[in-house]
């Protein structure tokens, strides 16, 4: 019986390393891949192309109520720093010049 539950308890922490190790490979893979040090999503300083714009803060501005304004200002900043940070809202610190880039009172310009 103490043989079995060995045996068992050997299997089990068996198939748990072989889990955490095919997890572990799973979530490097599904990291940006980047060229020359530019993230593929857009997210470091200086990696898109002025083309590229649209589409970035079409997505970045996709669950606001306010699209015009945050277009405009997206693609505004997008011309200028040629990086939109990822996802709707937050992720600024992967753009610096986009975070950085403030209106005369001090607040964000960048959405």
């Amino acid at each position: 019986m103490a043989m079995s539950r060995n045996l068992s308890l050997l299997l089990y922490v068996t198939l748990m390393l072989i889990a955490l190790t095919a997890n572990q490979a799973y979530c490097q893979s599904s990291q940006p891949q980047t060229q020359s040090g530019h993230s593929l999503y857009g997210a470091s300083q200086g990696s898109l192309h002025p083309q590229e714009c649209g589409p970035r803060c079409t997505m970045r501005c996709s669950a606001t109520a306010y699209k015009k304004p945050c277009l405009f200002f997206c693609n505004k900043c997008c011309d200028k720093c040629l990086c939109v940070p990822p996802g709707t809202y937050g992720n600024k610190q992967l753009c610096p010049c986009y975070n950085n880039w403030k209106t005369k009172r001090g607040g964000p310009k960048c959405p």
